[in-house]
């Protein structure tokens, strides 16, 4: 019997949490616990009764919760009531609100884009507009963040807002009058077909609707004759369990182990397989991950490795392979309490060392000594355990202890310097250039076809002088050799994100991958990715 467990994400962890698990019972420590809770309680009292100072009795406990969990491990996480609903938001499958994507930049919201028939787009707003006001107050300039603005723009559906909004070269705030409705979120960004036999899909989470979304891309591209797949899951930091089950079950033949998980005792072991025949279960496949990819992306990437259905890309994952349990506390906040390990079908536990003694200070700067520790530029500066040593299907050796470990491995190019394009992105230079163009050029731009602006579009030297202009104006220090050695990234940047306002993201990975190297490099390696599915390696 299969059990599909879910997988959660937290606001500031990476995390995988296991939805709809039981967590009360008895136990012979249950004296320590309410011994344990008498204490705190008689602690709390004296503190608010006696104590010199007034102090806020909720601050301190929350305080002294989120100090002992980090006695646990990296995972365990408690979120305070008034976090919990912008905890889960990345995970839903809608919402209701305005319909727009919006960033925050020098304590301003600005509207990167009203989503395609959203009640946003209907009334009139625009790319780069400023929102100033919502219903009468003011909101620029008062440190506001992306929890506030959800409060404000979000609401039940047919409810009212009003929106002042700042547009470049209007003199006066143009007031627009919103009603809310129901909002549909995307974790599949992408789905394009690179050339007529190859396919594309980038997935940025394992969130309500993924699975749903992939299944819809795939019979998409197979309508269009894709015979072999890049399937892009870099910075995707996981999601629930049973999509990425289902999503590796798509792809993998026959009826194999895909993940299964081991807690304490027999509570809450379980074991996945695939069972379904996929949309791509025969044909070449190539799986891009990094350092960013964790959790229920390490479910699909180790379930695809350990099987031999496909060749893994890139660099080592983030290695999180704890399962987290959610409980809803009494007051509306939440506990995820880590409740199992999970491990891929060789039996590797992929999750990275940590130590509970230091609070895991150490694991929050790992990826940081990875980059001190050369390991982005060098695969020879990653050191396997020989101790966790473990075999795929086929006789592969592969090992555990941290991470998956590509087949093969690609850097990062050193010889580039992209401080200049950094610093441009930092004033927000990049996005406010393609926005102010694609609003400046909307009649021309509607005239082309997408490819034709693939083809032929170019971001020429006097298009670059406005960018200079705007970032002399932000006091971006010019330097011609970082300048020079970031020059065709921020052409293609720029391109990537006018094609997004006017198509859309197939068109805006279509550009953006173009100078990607471990998606170039991707495109050379399908020989060996079919050499492997025919178990020759």
């Amino acid at each position: 019997m299969q059990v599909r467990l879910p997988l959660f994400l937290a606001l500031a962890l990476i995390s995988g949490i296991l939805l709809g698990a039981t967590m009360f019972g008895g136990g012979a420590n249950m004296k320590k616990v309410i011994s344990g809770y008498e204490k705190i309680r008689e602690i709390l009292t004296y503190v608010e009764r006696d104590y010199v100072d007034t102090v806020n009795t909720e601050d301190l406990i929350d305080y002294s919760i989120d100090k002992m969990l980090e006695k646990l491990d990296p995972h365990t996480a408690y979120i305070p009531a008034k976090k919990v609903a912008l905890a889960n938001t990345q995970l839903e499958g809608g919402f209701d609100g305005i319909g727009i994507e919006f960033n925050i930049f020098k304590d301003t919201i600005y509207v990167v884009t009203p989503l395609s028939g959203g009640p946003s787009e209907a009334v009139g707003l625009q790319s780069g507009d400023k929102i100033v006001e919502v219903d009468g107050k003011n909101v620029a300039g008062i440190g506001i963040d992306n929890l506030g603005v959800f409060k404000l723009l979000r609401g039940p559906k047919g409810t009212k807002v009003t929106l002042g909004i700042k547009r470049r070269n209007a003199e006066k705030l143009i007031s627009f009058t919103i009603i809310r409705d129901k909002i549909p979120s995307y974790s599949v960004d992408a789905s394009y077909m690179i050339d007529d036999k190859t396919g594309y899909i980038k997935v940025s989470r394992f969130a309500e609707n993924t699975y749903k979304e992939f299944r819809e891309a795939m019979l998409k591209l197979n309508g269009k004759g894709m015979q072999r797949l890049i399937l892009d899951l870099r910075g995707n930091p996981g999601g629930y369990m049973d999509r990425a089950i289902n999503m590796a079950d798509e792809m993998i033949p026959g009826n194999p182990k895909i993940v299964y998980t081991d807690g304490k005792g027999y509570r809450y072991d379980s074991e996945a397989k695939a069972y379904i025949t996929g949309l791509f279960e025969k044909g070449a496949l190539i799986v891009l991950i990094d350092e960013g990819s964790a959790s229920a992306s390490e479910i699909v990437a180790g379930a695809i490795q350990d099987n031999d259905r496909g060749l893994i890309v890139g660099r080592r994952s983030f290695g999180k392979g704890l399962v987290q349990a959610p409980i809803s506390l009494t007051d509306g906040s939440e506990l995820r309490l880590t409740i199992s390990r999970y491990y891929t079908p060789s039996g590797r536990s992929i999750q990275k060392p940590y130590s509970p003694q230091d609070a895991n200070k150490d694991y929050d700067k790992d990826l940081l000594e990875r980059y001190k520790k050369g390991e982005f530029f060098n695969a020879d500066s990653i050191k396997q355990n020989e101790k966790l040593k473990y075999k795929t299907a086929k006789g592969r050796t592969v090992y555990g202890g941290g991470g998956i470990m590509p087949d093969v491995f690609i850097p990062l190019d050193t010889t580039i310097n992209l401080s200049y394009l950094n610093e441009l992105y930092n004033e927000n230079i990049i996005r406010e250039f393609s926005l102010n163009y694609y609003n400046d050029n909307k009649a021309n731009l509607s005239k082309m076809t997408a490819s034709a602006y693939i083809a032929n579009f170019e971001v020429d030297e006097a298009l670059l002088s406005q960018v200079l202009k705007m970032a002399d104006k932000a006091k971006i220090k010019y330097d011609e050799k970082r300048y020079q050695s970031a020059k065709r990234y921020i052409q293609q940047h720029i391109k990537a994100w006018i094609a997004r306002s006017v198509w859309g993201t197939d068109e805006f990975y279509t550009i953006w991958n173009q100078q990607d190297e471990i998606y170039e490099k991707a495109l050379q390696l399908f020989e060996k990715a079919a050499a492997l599915e025919r178990g020759e390696f």
